[in-house]
């Protein structure tokens, strides 16, 4: 065997190299309107080109029969603001399949986190606050905002949370709690694949007052003193059987797979089926059900 088929050759997505392509060249799949323009998404990537030039460029696709010509499939905003601008031509990744799905639905976006790297590091090399907040169109409060977010936050909940999208008021939230107590929070948003502020409240507001950073007696609104000691000890009833169902789940759904199998082979067999239809119509009924979940799942 021959080292070309042990190892065949990777089929390339983008031509080897980009093309500057003047803008009249490129057809869109769709049009900006006028809502979208207004948006805010669309005012900070117009303030980073304006800022800092293109970042990502837009991806085409040569159309066929016409070797000058180009099909828009990313950037359609980015596009948009150029054209606004008067620009006559743009840096492109020349794509060599047509479709737009890969980018619109597999690209991942920048976490909270990773975000708040990235901007202490580039104010490490250099660049100010001022010129962030002008290059993501937000004000200067949001930067220092930002800078701050993991001030108080413990390196374990960074490591958990560091590819989540969480916003940016839920770590005001986790700041509210010891570290210990901070780890128990962030596993179970992740579990729960919850992380909205409301529900890092309602964590907080059932976390025992010894495992709060802040000494002082806590206030929920509307809750009595009496109310919010019956809440932290249903809350933590709650979370001890969480976690025990939690370490138990793995072993718990190999058997239900391994029992499922069992089953199914069980009502292949004729001589079982009419044995159980003769005798056992019911667990017959209920063995047909479990198989019919197994197919369907």
């Amino acid at each position: 065997m021959t080292s070309s088929n042990r190892h065949p050759k990777i089929k390339l997505v983008f031509e080897s190299t980009s093309l500057r392509i003047p803008l009249a060249d490129i057809e869109t799949l769709r049009d900006v309107s006028g809502a979208v323009r207004a948006s805010m998404k669309y005012g900070q990537i117009a303030a980073s080109i304006r800022e800092v030039g293109i970042i990502e460029p837009p991806v085409v696709v040569r159309l066929p029969g016409a070797s000058d010509r180009y099909r828009l499939l990313d950037g359609h905003l980015r596009l948009d603001i150029l054209r606004e601008r008067g620009d006559a031509d743009v840096v492109c990744l020349v794509a060599t399949d047509d479709e737009a799905i890969t980018y619109n639905k597999r690209i991942n976006r920048i976490a909270t986190v990773q975000e708040h790297k990235m901007i202490l590091r580039a104010i490490e090399q250099g660049v100010s606050p001022e010129r962030l907040a002008r290059a993501l169109n937000v004000n200067i409060g949001s930067i220092r905002n930002k800078r701050r977010l993991l001030d108080g936050i413990c390196d374990e909940v960074v490591k958990l949370l560091e590819d989540r999208m969480v916003p940016i008021l839920t770590f005001q939230e986790l700041r509210k709690l010891r570290p210990m107590r901070q780890i128990e929070v962030a596993e179970t948003m992740i579990a729960m694949n919850r992380y909205s502020r409301p529900y890092a409240q309602s964590l907080v507001a059932a976390t025992p007052q010894s495992q709060l950073v802040d000494e002082q007696r806590k206030v929920v609104r509307g809750l009595s003193d009496e109310q919010i000691d019956h809440m932290e000890r249903e809350a933590s009833n709650i979370d001890r059987e969480f976690r025990m169902v939690e370490q138990s789940y793995g072993t718990d759904h190999l058997d239900l797979v391994l029992a499922m199998g069992y089953v199914c082979r069980l009502i292949e067999n004729l001589r079982i089926v009419h044995h159980l239809a003769k005798h056992h119509p019911e667990l017959l009924a209920e063995f047909q059900r479990i198989a019919l979940l197994r197919n369907a799942a």
